[in-house]
């Protein structure tokens, strides 16, 4: 099969397309042809390597896949070929306690694709049979390839680890991220008043017409200032920060009282300064978060059936050129996911 993989670690220009053996599916496993892929942060810290984190080279990236079934392994009943499905891109062995409490992002044993497994920027790739899902027509081969990954780690972020409420109001860092995107139409649904930042004066619009109440420059104003500002010096009860050193400080000052921060990734830089000042007298919570749990991935799905989620695609590039997939996102110049065609 054609893939993209990697020999070594470094930039984009590592990304190598060339053939690689096909996968065959095992017992209880599904073969799935590749049609589309998304991108996501994890993909480019895959690619330049992760400290203490050991990836088998050469290594196919990818967490995000839709496509369509080849064949299956022995006992796996479940799906025909020809039948269209996305791919959890968590995943635990079967019986572990974890998986059981829907708690499965929680067990060491954990699993991501692309990370610790071949992912999909592929032709084909293999997965247990229980962590295929079917899904309609009512979005494209890359619309549902935008939405597993990023979509699940935004609403684990804010129903399960912030709790966020109807009537509270939130701080969504970066509209126009992937998992911004779906933070932004999480919290609608949810009740609360968003507010987002964008880097980008262009990405404003489309930011509200996901549903932020108000879009913050960050690149223009200070944010925090801007926060405080637009909630009458009290603060936003809840702020999804998925960026790092850049935003952290200021986090906590634009926090209410009793507020919590939920974070989930670093995006500029692995480590950030807190002044514990704010931590224990306005009562805060700093709250981590790690993608998700398959049943929250089934509630993530109905809601893009539904109608309430929208998969937010920004461009799609073909499977060769995943190199210059990877420049544009590390540009930030993207609005939504980034996807690769596969066929």
């Amino acid at each position: 099969m054609k893939a993209v993989f990697l020999r070594r670690h470094g930039g984009p220009e590592v990304l190598e397309y060339g053939v690689r053996p096909d996968p065959k599916p095992g017992p209880g496993e599904v073969l799935v042809s590749v049609r589309a892929c998304a991108l996501n942060h994890l993909d480019i810290w895959v690619r330049q390597g992760l400290p203490g984190v050991s990836i088998p080279l050469p290594h196919i990236p990818g967490s995000d896949v839709c496509g369509v079934v080849l064949s299956t392994g022995p006992g796996a009943g479940r799906f025909k070929r020809g039948q269209r499905v996305i791919v959890s891109p968590g995943q635990v062995p079967p019986g572990d306690p974890e998986g059981y409490a829907a708690r499965d992002s929680y067990s060491h044993r954990f699993r991501i694709m692309g990370l610790q497994t071949p992912g999909g920027y592929a032709e084909k790739v293999v997965a247990e049979e229980r962590f295929v899902v079917p899904v309609s027509s009512r979005w494209s081969d890359a619309e549902w390839a935008a939405l597993p990954l990023a979509g699940l780690t935004a609403y684990h972020m804010l129903v399960t680890r912030a709790g966020l409420r109807a009537g509270e109001t939130v701080l969504v860092h970066a509209a126009g991220s992937g998992i911004g995107a779906y933070a932004v139409q999480i919290a609608k649904t949810l009740g609360a008043t968003v507010l987002t930042t964008v880097g980008d004066p262009r990405k404003v619009t489309p930011a509200l017409k996901l549903g932020a109440d108000e879009v913050i420059q960050y690149r223009r104003e200070d944010f925090s200032e801007k926060v405080r500002a637009l909630t009458g010096g009290r603060g936003v009860d809840v702020i999804f920060e998925h960026i790092g050193p850049e935003t952290w400080p200021k986090n906590l000052t634009c926090l209410a009282r009793g507020g919590r921060m939920v974070t989930c990734g670093a995006t500029s830089g692995p480590k950030a300064e807190v002044d514990i000042r704010y931590l224990y007298s306005k009562q805060l919570s700093i709250l981590g978060s790690y993608m998700g749990s398959f049943a929250e991935l089934s509630r993530v799905i109905e809601m893009a059936e539904g109608g309430t989620l929208r998969p937010v695609v920004d461009r799609t590039y073909s499977l060769r050129r995943a190199a210059e997939a990877h420049r544009r996102m590390e540009s930030r110049a993207n609005f939504g996911k980034i996807v690769l065609r596969v066929r």
